[in-house]
């Protein structure tokens, strides 16, 4: 009674803690299908140099889940019992990061291993007023710090020295039944963080696991939590979920677990809207195949792909009513943008790059010499020009435009004259009038005068 009372007074909550298995099972690792050859010299640096000095260490996590799955993990984490201050001395170059959650930055070169400290389970964590931990850093065991992790096939604790997989929750057996499994009660670990709900719903898509029925139950019910994580992070998530390389999966399985209608503007553009469910299915394919390629993505082109059909409703709209074209554009993509702050806290220099990739789709439909040749010799032209082919492709464009677009910049300077004098002639701009050149009147203005630009046709 006394805890529980102190634990209100300083905005607590006292939960029960999950049991840890003191003695786990263990693995030889190159007997479960680990290439120790895979392995990036700088994880296993980073283990050997700290066992040198002590302390345990081992990769854990993600990297040893895909290894043991036959897939090329995209990076590999190190969990240790030496605190982030003594990991620090131990590595030069490398820095402490963090407030709610400290770990290590260490670097070898362009590579960076993230190095954190086992955590201790807390029956008393600072929470907010729904369950969310506030703040993380009390050491603990090895027991604990599995215990403390989400699922079981993310519970794996693997030393590249020994050549041996601890696990303290029967994450390899999961993997063999190919399923997906909470470690502990999965309403209290969704409460404590409900960025859960989305990885859930990640790691299904990813790995084609099925989810245990009493991991997947809690989601429909707690789903609102979400609202109560930082707009950042869950940005952070859902750039994770689109660039895994299984996005359509993965929002289909947001879909059946309740994480989309009402929670996230993006999901609901995305899943929601019949007119853009084309689009937006040859952008996430095109985006699964060039990860699938080992090819980069560009985040602000992702996201300008997910959230274009929502702009141009807006901005058709706003023609209709009768704006101006490129004003118009302007206030659709700042509604668009508006919208999804609230939830989706999108970087800044990431909307920079989306804007701009928006705001020069109208410049293909002018090929004119002089247009054609300044859009060519612009910065962002690339990533525009791949959004407006996959408008094409969508039927969001005319085929013929990026037909036209295509030949042009693969043409030589002799061919570019060619196709541009063959050039639809498209909306014709208004014409200036020159300074002191006398205005002409009557029925010879109203027809001499050039009729107001049609959408589509500024720069």
């Amino acid at each position: 009674m006394i805890r529980k009372l102190i634990g209100r007074l300083l905005g607590r909550k006292t939960r029960p803690a999950p049991l840890a298995n003191a003695e786990p099972r263990s693995y030889q690792g190159t007997a479960e299908g680990v290439r120790r050859e895979e392995l990036p010299k700088s994880a296993t640096r980073t283990c050997e140099a700290l066992q040198q000095a002590g302390f345990k260490a081992f990769i854990v996590g993600g990297g040893v889940r895909d290894l043991l799955l036959g897939l090329k993990p995209k990076d590999f984490d190190v969990a240790t019992d030496a605190t982030p201050e003594e990991v620090r001395k131990i590595f030069r170059r490398s820095r402490i990061i963090g407030r709610r959650f400290q770990i290590v930055h260490v670097l070898f070169g362009r590579e960076t291993i993230e190095v954190s400290t086992f955590r201790a389970l807390q029956a008393d964590a600072e929470t907010d007023e729904h369950g969310r931990v506030l703040r993380d850093n009390v050491w603990g065991s090895q027991a604990e710090d599995a215990t403390r992790r989400d699922f079981t096939i993310n519970a794996l604790y693997y030393d590249p020295v020994a050549d041996l997989i601890l696990d303290y929750h029967d994450g390899v057996r999961d993997l063999h039944r190919r399923t997906l499994r909470m470690i502990g009660d999965p309403a209290t670990r969704y409460r404590e963080d409900p960025i859960r709900m989305l990885r859930t719903a990640r790691f299904a898509a990813k790995t084609g696991f099925t989810i245990e029925p009493a991991t997947s139950a809690p989601i429909r019910e707690l789903a609102p939590l979400i609202h109560n994580v930082p707009s950042a992070r869950v940005f952070d998530e859902m750039l994770k979920l689109l660039q895994s390389g299984h996005a359509l999966d993965s929002l289909h399985q947001l879909r059946s677990e309740g994480l989309h209608h009402g929670l996230l503007p993006l999901l609901d553009v995305i899943l929601e809207q019949p007119d853009g469910a084309r689009f937006v299915h040859t952008a996430l394919a095109n985006t699964d195949q060039r990860v699938a390629e080992g090819k980069s993505i560009s985040p602000g082109f992702l996201f300008a792909t997910l959230l274009w059909q929502q702009v141009r409703v807006r901005w058709d709209a706003r023609v209709a009513a009768g704006e101006n074209s490129i004003p118009a554009l302007h206030s659709a993509i700042d509604s668009a943008l508006d919208e999804q702050g609230e939830k989706l806290s999108i970087q800044k220099r990431i909307v920079g790059d989306m804007r701009e990739i928006w705001v020069m789709q109208p410049r293909f439909e002018k090929r004119s010499p002089g247009a054609a040749n300044r859009l060519v010799a612009h910065l962002r032209f690339r990533a525009a020009y791949d959004f407006m082919i996959l408008r094409c492709d969508a039927g969001d464009a005319p085929a013929e435009l990026g037909a036209w677009w295509t030949r042009f910049i693969d043409a030589g300077s002799d061919a570019r004259e060619e196709l541009l004098a063959q050039a639809p002639a498209g909306a014709v701009k208004r014409k200036r009038r020159r300074r002191g050149a006398r205005k002409p009147s009557g029925k010879a203005q109203t027809e001499g005068a050039d009729t107001q630009a049609a959408p589509n046709d500024a720069e």
